[in-house]
This record gives structure tokens, sequence and C-alpha cells, in this order.
């Protein structure tokens, strides 16, 4: 498998109400940092992005935000970065982090990130790409979706392979083991059904 160097990573500009989130999304940054991953980004300073961003920044990492012109006008936009990319629409910002990055992480979100994860699995399904998407599953906050995702399969709208776009890891050292292992190698930490 060829080496991660740039990392998306997806999630609420929301702290959320669980502190552990917020750590999680420190965690990831700092650790990325360490392993010298890029972060890629939506490019805000605010709630699990700005707290990923910065732990990236502070362990003297690199990251590139990428953010609408009407988000960065409500000042959002993080001014600390590496790199602060400001573009016309939502549709240019995703397609640039999906073009800048080797791999996808989910952190707790809302319905951006939801938005997000599924375009980067669905483009994965019609052969679009073949970057590892990774739903890092803190606290079990993305059981719901995967008991989702069981019942658009068991309701015959999906077939099982959907479960092969994606992998879930229950922690941040799990998360950085799946993206290491050859792809056919990989075991996620999926849920059991619900």
């Amino acid at each position: 498998m060829t080496p991660i160097t740039s990392l998306c990573v997806y999630c609420g500009s929301s702290r959320g109400t669980n502190p552990a989130f917020f750590k999680l999304a420190q965690e990831l940054g700092g650790d990325m940092a360490q392993r010298g991953i890029r972060l890629i980004y939506g490019g805000g300073r605010v709630g699990l992005m700005g707290a990923c961003a910065d732990a990236v920044m502070a362990g003297g990492g690199e990251v590139i935000g990428i953010i609408p012109q009407h988000l960065q006008d409500l000042e959002v936009g993080h001014t600390g970065l590496t790199e602060l990319k400001v573009v016309d629409n939502m549709h240019t910002r995703k397609r640039m982090m999906f073009d800048l990055s080797d791999a996808f992480c989910v952190l707790p979100g809302g319905l951006g990130t939801l938005e997000e994860l599924f375009e980067v699995v669905t483009w994965r399904q019609l052969g679009i790409h073949d970057k590892p998407i990774i739903v890092l599953n803190a606290d079990g906050y993305w059981d719901r979706l995967v008991g989702m995702i069981d019942g658009i399969i068991d309701d015959g709208f999906a077939k099982p392979a959907v479960r092969q776009y994606f992998s879930v890891a229950n922690s941040v050292g799990r998360l950085f083991d799946l993206l290491a292992a050859p792809a056919d190698t990989q075991e996620p930490d999926f849920p059991e059904r619900l």
C-alpha cells in the first residue's frame, strides 16, 4: 500500500456535548503531526475542526484548510494554518479536499459531516476512487450510522459489499493500523449488527 501522506478529516464545526470527541480530535491531530501526515480539512477554526487543526499545527505538522468564501465571510476561517484556500462554493471545497487527500477519516459531526462521508463512499461505490475511508467510532457515536446502513442492505437498497467501501476504527491507533495495512488484509472494527 502507498504510504498515506495527506489525510482528509471530516468532522463537526461544533464541539458536541461529549468532551471525549474534542479530545479525540486533538489526539488525532497530534498523532498526524508525529507521523508527518498532512491534514486536509474544511478550514474552520471552531469545533472539532479547529481542535484537530490546532493539534497538527502545535505538533509542527502541515495543515491545508479549504473554506468557501461565504463561511470565510462569517469569520470562521482558521488564520493559523500552513495554508488556507478560499474557494467559491461547497462543491469546489469538497472536490479540492478529495483531490489533495490520500485517505479520509470521519470524526463525530453533523449533517455536513454525513454528507461528506456519503459522497466519498458513493464515489468509491461508483469506482471513481479507491482511497481508504475510515470512520472513527468514538464512544459508539457512529453505531447508529452502521445500523442504518445495515437496514438499507436488509431492505434491498444496497448490496452487502457496501460495508467494504469504508472501515470502522474504535481508536486513533487502530485508524493508523488500518491505513498502514494492505486493503485486502484489513479487518475493520464494525459494531455488531444492531
